[in-house]
């Protein structure tokens, strides 16, 4: 039987594509063009996901100062749109390859139906030897569907073409024990599982001035990534064909790997979701159920509502301690599960004078957090 080809998605951050935030440089982008295709050449198939865009476009306006207003910042990004995609390009023909552009916004993933509309085209492009390179839609993205950092973006992506390998590209060796920088008892973290708690006390906040995610958006999208069965490596850019080393089985940086088998397609969808609508509270035992059991959630284990949600949208289940449980497609609104909460499933008829489903959330649409 022939080897399926691995596939990687490598977020590229800003500090390694531009100069200091003034403008693209061009000839990193070269490099990184050169690694990809050496890549290729080697069965791994690549999708992008870079940064770089607003930097460009105030080069192009001639602005000093990264604007805050969200007007201006998709103005820039408009304008470095195009000075990205025709560095990439001509980076990838010097290597006989193309480059495709491709916008996202978190309601592009959202819906089921350009979910897998967006998979399509990614798959597609990979097979026809294209490589990707894919942001976000700064030009239309506001704060309400926006990623907020391309490595959540990058995870996303990975859960969309179920990836082998996530490659974090930073500007520090991987995760420390503590800031390297300040720290010199720190120590490099060389692999652990995606889901170990410790992640979190180690990771600091961003050290650059032109990205917005620091360490801690790094774990979050490793732990996003591994729902696909996907492992994560954060690794310096600054080394010298890090790509290439990589795989070449090389031990470089932080490699943190899932727990287990990727999830069910339909089941990355729902883990990939960024934004809930409302909020179910949910006793000891519904918690020790939905873990243990992986059953369905009954209105008899929850305990409070709050948001105004509709039957259908996506809801957050939360502990007795308030920590994100589970997510998934509630069956009833906001009204109705307030009034059967705490109730057995065979009283919804006699409580709302119908029943829709004897759940609250069905076992298919529900991933545990």
């Amino acid at each position: 039987m022939a080897v399926q080809p691995e596939r990687w998605v490598v977020k590229i951050g800003s500090s390694l594509v531009t100069n200091d935030g003034k403008g693209l440089d061009h000839e990193a982008i070269a490099g990184w063009a050169e690694q990809v295709a050496g890549l290729e050449e080697r069965g791994i198939s690549v999708v992008l996901v870079c940064s770089g865009a607003v930097a460009e476009g105030m080069a192009r306006l001639g602005w000093t100062r990264r604007p805050r207003a969200l007007n201006q910042l998709q103005a820039a990004a408009a304008v470095g749109q195009m000075g990205l995609v025709q560095s990439w390009e001509k980076g990838f023909s010097a290597h006989g390859r193309h480059a495709a552009q491709v916008l996202l916004t978190h309601d592009d993933l959202a819906d089921r139906h350009r979910y897998l509309n967006a998979r399509s085209t990614l798959r597609t492009l990979i097979d026809l030897g294209v490589v990707p390179v894919v942001n976000e839609n700064d030009t239309v993205a506001t704060d309400e569907i926006r990623f907020g950092d391309n490595d959540t973006l990058g995870a996303l992506v990975a859960n969309l073409i179920e990836a082998d390998a996530l490659v974090i590209l930073t500007d520090i060796d991987g995760l420390y024990t503590g800031n390297p920088r300040s720290d010199t008892e720190a120590r490099l973290v060389p692999m652990a599982k995606a889901s170990d708690p410790r992640l979190d006390t180690w990771a600091g906040p961003s050290h650059s001035e032109l990205g917005r995610g620091g360490m801690h958006t790094k774990i979050a999208a490793a732990r996003k990534a591994a729902r696909s069965g996907t492992r994560t490596h954060i690794v310096s850019g600054r080394e010298p064909e890090v790509l290439l080393r990589l795989a070449a089985g090389e031990d470089i940086g932080t490699r943190l790997l899932p727990d287990s088998e990727r999830l069910a397609a339909r089941k990355q969808w729902l883990g990939s979701q960024l934004r809930s609508a409302g909020t179910l509270h949910l006793d000891a035992g519904a918690v020790a159920v939905l873990r243990d059991s992986g059953s369905s959630l009954l209105p008899v284990g929850v305990t409070g509502v709050e948001g105004d949600f509709r039957r259908g949208d996506m809801v957050t289940c939360v502990g007795p301690d308030g920590s994100p449980v589970a997510r998934g497609l509630v069956n009833y609104s906001s009204d109705e599960v307030a009034r059967i909460r705490g109730q057995h499933s065979d009283r919804i008829a006699a409580i709302l004078g119908y029943e829709e489903e004897p759940e609250l959330i069905h076992r298919d649409n529900l991933v545990l957090v």
